[in-house]
């Protein structure tokens, strides 16, 4: 059963992790179905960084890019995504994110971010994100309670980072992420010269941490700008919210059909109860409306 107008029944709280994790996660966030038994709700995901995500019931089903939705385990990982993922929940349920951003997928993974960038794996000891496996029982140890819960999390990424020396790059990659965030960096070669680096080691070390080509991340950037807009506020139009990089609206629809796997006008016919509202939470506790423009 599905029905619209689900907004109240759906609510999501963030909290930040210590200082010493904030240069590799963005944040952590609860997300509350408060859904009828059989009752489901759907939305769509923008593209973002990695992403760790928990459930106390296995109620969900997603699926990145076009296609049929999938049944997912209770833990999950999802590398770097260009596409949207289309997801369902039915029913109650209690999930958990760990957003993790470009630096920490080098700190925390020894697998190139291209290499699972638009895919989701479990948890599980042949994957990349086996390190994460105990943490789905420590979070949901006891009664509900967001604030021990990040806590605990909190505490496990800690002790998993200090078994995790710097990575060599790690300076570099910050300075990529600043310069990628910085709305006058327009193109592959300002973002090279901002670096001081050849475009070809920039393309690998774009990869090796960021998941996609250089180019490619500065026009996701430059569509996730504009959407972050109209999520806070969908009574604008599409010509209100266009990053000023954009020549014309033509230009702004055909990101949003390679980003989104739709046009704007469908996205904007569909409600959002679950991205509507994580992107208000996300904006009063971080000050930007997705993770992606998320400044560590």
């Amino acid at each position: 059963m599905t029905r619209q107008g689900l907004s109240d029944a759906v609510g999501t709280r963030f909290f930040m992790p210590s200082a010493e994790l904030t240069p590799y996660i963005s944040t952590y966030y609860m997300t509350d179905f408060a859904l009828q038994p059989g009752e489901t709700v759907s939305d769509w995901l923008h593209p973002e960084w990695a992403n760790v995500r928990l459930s106390d019931r296995a109620t969900w089903q997603a699926r990145i890019g076009s296609g049929d939705l999938s049944p997912l385990p209770r833990i999950i990982g999802t590398g770097p995504t260009g596409l949207a993922t289309h997801f369902s929940v039915t029913g109650p349920m209690r999930s958990w994110g760990i957003g993790i951003l470009p630096l920490g997928w080098l700190r925390l993974f020894d697998t190139p971010a291209d290499r699972l960038a638009d895919q989701t794996l479990p948890c599980a000891a042949d994957t990349p994100f086996a390190d994460f496996a105990p943490l789905l029982e420590q979070v949901f140890a006891g009664p509900a309670d967001p604030a021990a819960e990040a806590a605990r999390i909190d505490a496990f990424l800690l002790d998993l980072l200090a078994r995790r020396p710097p990575h060599e790059d790690e300076a570099r990659i910050r300075q990529a992420h600043a310069a990628l965030l910085d709305e006058t960096v327009s193109s592959v070669a300002d973002l090279a010269d901002r670096l001081g680096i050849s475009a070809r080691s920039l393309e690998r070390l774009s990869l090796r941490a960021f998941g996609f080509s250089p180019k490619l991340l500065l026009r996701r950037q430059r569509f996730l700008r504009s959407l972050a807009q109209f999520m806070l506020d969908p009574s604008l139009k599409w010509i209100s919210t266009l990053d000023w990089h954009y020549v014309d609206q033509a230009h702004f629809v055909r990101d949003f059909q390679r980003f989104m796997t739709m046009r704007p006008s469908q996205y904007a016919a569909q409600d959002h109860p679950v991205l509507r509202s994580a992107a208000r939470a996300r904006a009063v506790a971080t000050g930007v409306a997705v993770q992606a423009l998320h400044q560590p």
